[in-house]
């Protein structure tokens, strides 16, 4: 008898053929068979059949990016993700017996206090706006207090972090905007916990975009985390419930798209279906609020921008694995960024390769995400950019880094697309 914590039946459409092994930025960079998709799935049929144990399970596993490239490159279609997410479920239940009572506590506090607590967040997000706006930060980066007091990979992420936006600037945004124009569409704008904390203003764009495109916009307040960082660290049952206070907020309304500009919450969204297919009550609503979901860049490819300024930079586009391999999508971002004025855009060579970001992978696993930064950035190198455009948070601040250990600071931005677009609209 198999053990039903894991998607065992899902294992046996994988033929071991080997495609996927180009794909894989941790076969490419670990070179064990055990850390290809293909070897993760043949160590979760064994454990499933309990010839494996979960401690010889849990490396390959942890190591694991989630980026889902293997997918895409799966002529059998293996449903990799819900391996890998059954296989991250086990080994959580099984950890929490011998987690330490910090640890569980520290996990707690984040996946079920800040992250889905909007008015938590905004304060963190003030602390940081108060602690950069002091000199406080400029101070610490002089005296290298951070780098003394934080671990390697928190101080690190510190440099890069964004400047924060004002308290009171968070308080002016309104809550729903008309259309610019002919209205196009009803549109409620999911703003997402960390990307709304860090990265407020690209939100705020966001928004203004989107009434340039014809879109009328509501933030909800309701809203809460999409539940991916909790998915993606085997806390299914969090997940579900984030999903589920999701839907119901957003289906008091009769939007015609949820919209985001956050290529991982994005595809945690569009797999609300997925994560609820087994709850009957929950089945159909996950499914109809999934296919609403949509990236940004799908509304606004279906419109003509007014566009007013020209931006004459050489640009790259590194995308978020999420939006490629899960949203499925890759033609609008392109087809934006060239449509800019000005813009000179120069291919990535193997841009659909993970940058090492993933959700919270480049804290927990620094060494093994900067191993593969760094394979990012000789690509990089080779086509010279000005600019390097991103369509995720994770991605941007690990492209950020990239840039920063590189010492290329005053060659390369990095920025979002949201960004761009509204520059060049005049925003």
């Amino acid at each position: 008898m198999t053990d039903p914590r894991f998607a065992y039946q899902e294992t046996f459409a994988c033929v071991q053929c080997g495609y996927c092994l180009p794909a894989c930025p941790t076969y490419q960079s670990m070179g064990k068979e055990t850390h290809s998709p293909r070897g993760r799935i043949n160590l979760v049929k064994m454990a499933a059949e309990g010839k494996l144990s979960l401690s010889e399970l849990a490396e390959p596993i942890d190591l694991c990016l989630g980026c889902r490239a293997c997918e895409t490159a799966c002529p059998t279609n293996v449903q990799y993700g819900k391996i890998l997410d059954s296989a991250k479920t086990a080994l959580t239940e099984e950890r929490k017996s011998s987690t330490s009572w910090l640890k569980k506590k520290g996990q707690q506090l984040a996946f079920e206090k800040v992250l889905p607590n909007p008015q938590l967040l905004q304060t963190l997000g003030t602390g940081l706006y108060l602690y950069q706006q002091s000199g406080a930060a400029k101070l610490s980066k002089k005296t290298k207090l951070t780098d003394s007091l934080l671990p390697e990979a928190l101080a690190s992420f510190e440099a890069v972090t964004p400047a924060a936006v004002s308290p009171w600037q968070r308080k002016q945004r309104p809550h729903h905007l008309q259309a610019k124009g002919e209205p196009r569409y009803r549109v409620g704008y999911f703003t997402g916990c960390l990307m709304d904390t860090l990265f407020a203003t690209i939100n705020d764009q966001a928004i203004q975009l989107l009434q340039l495109a014809g879109c009328e916009v509501t933030v909800i307040e309701e809203q809460t985390c999409c539940g991916a960082l909790q998915h993606h660290s085997g806390e299914r049952e969090l997940a579900k419930n984030l999903a589920k206070a999701n839907i119901a907020a957003f289906e008091q309304h009769s939007f015609d798209w949820v919209v985001n500009s956050i290529g991982g919450c994005g595809a945690m969204l569009i797999e609300y279906g997925e994560l609820l297919h087994e709850e009957e009550e929950w089945r159909e609503r996950a499914e109809r609020f999934a296919a609403k979901n949509v990236d940004i860049s799908v509304i606004l490819a279906k419109v003509l921008l007014p566009f007013t300024t020209e931006i004459n930079k050489v640009a790259t586009y590194q995308p978020s694995c999420h939006m490629t391999h899960v949203q499925k999508r890759t033609t609008e971002p392109l087809q934006l960024l060239q449509l800019i004025p000005g813009i000179t855009y120069v291919p990535l060579n193997q841009k659909e390769m993970c940058c090492g970001s993933a959700g919270i992978y480049n804290l927990v696993h620094y060494g093994e995400a900067m191993e593969i930064l760094d394979h990012k950035m000789k690509e990089v190198h080779r086509v010279k950019p000005e600019m390097i455009v991103t369509t995720n948070p994770g991605c941007h601040l690990q492209m950020k880094m990239g840039v920063k250990r590189e010492g290329l600071e005053e060659q390369i931005e990095v920025v979002h697309l949201v960004e761009l677009l509204a520059e060049a609209c005049g925003l």
